[in-house]
């Protein structure tokens, strides 16, 4: 009997402990709006830099020595990301998984693409950063973690089995995203040959206004199994 009490008592501290793991900090209780536009903010700086590169480099001369509208637009969407985790870091007090996983690949595959002048670095970097969250998603599944949780954790509070599945899911669809990727901009280049610049718009509009909606309605899909495995917060000694 005593055995069993001991069993329960060291069950309870781990899901203590994995409990307060997941648990929000108050930064990103009180700053739901900031951590969005941070996301948001490069992505639309880097389409702006791709629309108007030519303007750009019009009343900005310097930017010539990035090469065309789509590397000054990388080179901006580059200054822009580091921007965001510099705010993220003093804001919110730490740097969340996916800007900080998305801001290396875009610092390394915008400066290869810059230096080397070719957009296929600049290209595949959605695929390579989707491709790593799912990789690691996925692989933080088979060694019993719910990575997911630590990302969300701010916007929903579920049980175990939910956090599990909801990993499985993002984990998939960041893989789906990445092939996604790599078909419309292999796509595009092959349709619109010799018209690069046809190609370039037609890939960062894709990458600005119908990545970021998929991605909403993919996260709508999964309220039914959020509702569902939804667990109320603890409640606050004295509240």
């Amino acid at each position: 009997m005593n055995d069993k009490n001991e069993y329960d008592d060291r069950e309870s501290a781990a899901m203590t402990t994995s409990d307060r793991d997941l648990a929000p900090s108050a930064a990103d209780k009180h700053h739901p709006l900031l951590k969005l536009v941070l996301e948001l903010g490069p992505l639309l700086v880097f389409y702006f830099g791709n629309l108007r590169g030519e303007w750009l480099v019009q009343h900005f001369p310097q930017l010539t020595t990035l090469g065309g509208p789509l590397f000054v637009a990388t080179g901006l969407f580059m200054v822009a990301t580091v921007i965001s985790l510099i705010i993220s870091k003093v804001m919110l007090g730490h740097l969340p998984l996916i800007p900080f996983v998305s801001g290396i690949v875009v610092l390394i595959s915008g400066a290869l693409g810059i230096y080397l002048q070719n957009e296929t670095f600049i290209k595949m970097k959605p695929t390579i950063i989707n491709a790593a969250l799912g990789g690691v998603l996925l692989g933080g599944l088979a060694f019993g973690k719910s990575l997911l949780g630590y990302i969300f954790n701010a916007a929903f509070q579920l049980d175990a089995e939910g956090w599990r599945k909801l990993t499985l899911r993002w984990g998939i669809f960041f893989f789906v995203l990445a092939v996604l990727n790599e078909v419309v901009w292999r796509g595009s280049n092959w349709y619109y040959l010799p018209d690069t610049k046809a190609a370039d718009n037609l890939w960062v509009n894709f990458k600005v206004w119908a990545t970021m909606p998929i991605t909403i309605l993919f996260t709508l899909s999964q309220m039914p199994l959020i509702m569902k495995h939804t667990v109320e917060p603890p409640v606050e000694n004295g509240k």
